[in-house]
Protein backbone atom coordinates (compact mmCIF):
# COMPACT_ATOMS: atom_id res chain seq x y z
CA UNK A 1 0.00 0.00 0.00
CA UNK A 2 1.19 3.51 -0.80
CA UNK A 3 2.94 5.44 2.01
CA UNK A 4 1.69 9.03 1.98
CA UNK A 5 3.65 11.96 3.41
CA UNK A 6 2.27 15.49 3.74
CA UNK A 7 4.86 18.28 3.83
CA UNK A 8 2.93 21.19 5.33
CA UNK A 9 3.53 24.93 5.76
CA UNK A 10 5.69 25.13 2.65
CA UNK A 11 6.54 28.77 2.00
CA UNK A 12 7.76 27.77 -1.49
CA UNK A 13 6.18 24.53 -2.74
CA UNK A 14 8.49 24.36 -5.76
CA UNK A 15 11.65 24.70 -3.66
CA UNK A 16 10.45 21.93 -1.33
CA UNK A 17 9.65 19.78 -4.38
CA UNK A 18 13.20 20.26 -5.66
CA UNK A 19 14.71 19.31 -2.29
CA UNK A 20 12.55 16.18 -1.98
CA UNK A 21 13.27 15.15 -5.58
CA UNK A 22 17.01 15.59 -4.94
CA UNK A 23 16.82 13.40 -1.83
CA UNK A 24 14.90 10.72 -3.70
CA UNK A 25 17.50 10.80 -6.48
CA UNK A 26 20.32 10.44 -3.93
CA UNK A 27 18.56 7.31 -2.64
CA UNK A 28 18.25 5.85 -6.12
CA UNK A 29 14.50 6.39 -6.37
CA UNK A 30 12.73 7.58 -9.49
CA UNK A 31 10.28 10.45 -9.03
CA UNK A 32 7.33 11.74 -11.00
CA UNK A 33 6.51 15.34 -10.13
CA UNK A 34 2.85 15.93 -10.95
CA UNK A 35 2.12 19.60 -11.72
CA UNK A 36 -1.14 21.44 -12.37
CA UNK A 37 -0.17 22.83 -15.79
CA UNK A 38 2.61 23.37 -18.33
CA UNK A 39 3.65 26.71 -16.77
CA UNK A 40 4.26 25.00 -13.42
CA UNK A 41 6.15 22.21 -15.19
CA UNK A 42 8.37 24.74 -16.97
CA UNK A 43 9.05 26.62 -13.71
CA UNK A 44 10.00 23.42 -11.90
CA UNK A 45 12.17 22.32 -14.82
CA UNK A 46 14.06 25.62 -14.61
CA UNK A 47 14.49 25.36 -10.82
CA UNK A 48 15.86 21.81 -11.03
CA UNK A 49 18.72 23.07 -13.22
CA UNK A 50 20.04 24.98 -10.21
CA UNK A 51 19.05 22.65 -7.35
CA UNK A 52 21.34 21.82 -5.71
CA UNK A 53 23.56 24.81 -6.44
CA UNK A 54 26.69 22.67 -6.87
CA UNK A 55 25.20 19.61 -8.49
CA UNK A 56 22.84 18.34 -11.12
CA UNK A 57 19.66 16.32 -10.74
CA UNK A 58 18.88 14.50 -14.01
CA UNK A 59 15.35 15.45 -14.98
CA UNK A 60 13.13 16.14 -17.95
CA UNK A 61 9.57 16.86 -18.94
CA UNK A 62 7.33 13.86 -19.61
CA UNK A 63 7.20 14.66 -23.33
CA UNK A 64 10.97 14.26 -23.66
CA UNK A 65 12.13 11.15 -25.50
CA UNK A 66 14.42 10.33 -22.56
CA UNK A 67 11.62 10.37 -19.95
CA UNK A 68 11.58 6.57 -19.67
CA UNK A 69 15.21 6.52 -18.50
CA UNK A 70 15.39 9.80 -16.56
CA UNK A 71 15.22 9.65 -12.73
CA UNK A 72 13.06 12.77 -12.27
CA UNK A 73 10.16 13.38 -14.65
CA UNK A 74 7.91 16.44 -14.54
CA UNK A 75 4.39 15.92 -15.86
CA UNK A 76 1.01 17.63 -15.80
CA UNK A 77 -0.87 14.85 -17.63
CA UNK A 78 -0.16 11.72 -15.59
CA UNK A 79 -0.09 9.51 -18.66
CA UNK A 80 2.51 6.93 -19.64
CA UNK A 81 4.06 6.67 -16.17
CA UNK A 82 7.18 4.49 -16.41
CA UNK A 83 7.88 3.67 -12.76
CA UNK A 84 6.23 3.35 -9.34
CA UNK A 85 8.77 4.70 -6.83
CA UNK A 86 7.77 8.24 -5.77
CA UNK A 87 4.93 10.52 -6.87
CA UNK A 88 5.29 14.13 -5.79
CA UNK A 89 1.97 16.00 -6.08
CA UNK A 90 1.83 19.76 -6.61
CA UNK A 91 -1.82 19.78 -7.70
CA UNK A 92 -4.82 20.79 -5.59
CA UNK A 93 -6.59 17.53 -6.36
CA UNK A 94 -5.43 14.02 -5.63
CA UNK A 95 -3.68 12.31 -8.54
CA UNK A 96 -6.07 9.64 -9.87
CA UNK A 97 -3.18 7.20 -10.36
CA UNK A 98 -1.45 7.68 -6.97
CA UNK A 99 -2.08 4.16 -5.67
CA UNK A 100 0.31 2.57 -8.14
CA UNK A 101 3.24 4.31 -6.40
CA UNK A 102 5.16 3.10 -3.36
CA UNK A 103 5.22 6.62 -1.94
CA UNK A 104 3.11 9.74 -2.49
CA UNK A 105 4.40 13.12 -1.33
CA UNK A 106 1.84 15.91 -0.92
CA UNK A 107 3.23 19.43 -0.55
CA UNK A 108 0.93 21.95 1.14
CA UNK A 109 1.52 25.70 0.97
CA UNK A 110 0.58 28.47 3.38
CA UNK A 111 -2.61 29.80 1.80
CA UNK A 112 -5.99 28.71 3.12
CA UNK A 113 -7.25 27.41 -0.22
CA UNK A 114 -4.27 25.08 -0.54
CA UNK A 115 -4.70 23.91 3.06
CA UNK A 116 -8.42 23.21 2.54
CA UNK A 117 -7.71 21.12 -0.58
CA UNK A 118 -5.01 19.23 1.33
CA UNK A 119 -7.42 18.47 4.18
CA UNK A 120 -9.82 16.93 1.63
CA UNK A 121 -7.03 14.77 0.20
CA UNK A 122 -5.94 13.76 3.73
CA UNK A 123 -9.51 12.66 4.57
CA UNK A 124 -9.78 10.70 1.33
CA UNK A 125 -6.54 8.81 2.00
CA UNK A 126 -7.29 8.24 5.70
CA UNK A 127 -10.78 6.88 5.00
CA UNK A 128 -9.22 4.32 2.68
CA UNK A 129 -6.67 3.15 5.24
CA UNK A 130 -3.47 4.60 3.82
CA UNK A 131 -0.52 5.17 6.15
CA UNK A 132 -0.17 8.94 6.58
CA UNK A 133 2.65 11.03 8.00
CA UNK A 134 3.12 14.80 8.34
CA UNK A 135 6.31 16.86 8.15
CA UNK A 136 6.22 20.57 9.02
CA UNK A 137 8.55 22.41 6.62
CA UNK A 138 8.03 25.64 8.58
CA UNK A 139 9.72 24.35 11.74
CA UNK A 140 13.35 25.22 12.36
CA UNK A 141 15.55 22.18 12.69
Amino acid sequence: MTQIDFYINAADKFRIACVIAAKAYERGLRTLIYTPDSAASAKLDQMLWTTPALGFIPHCLAEDELAAVTPIVIDQRGEDVTHDDVLLNLCAERPPFFSRFQRLVEIVGLDEEDKAAARERWRFYRERGYALDTHDTGKKR
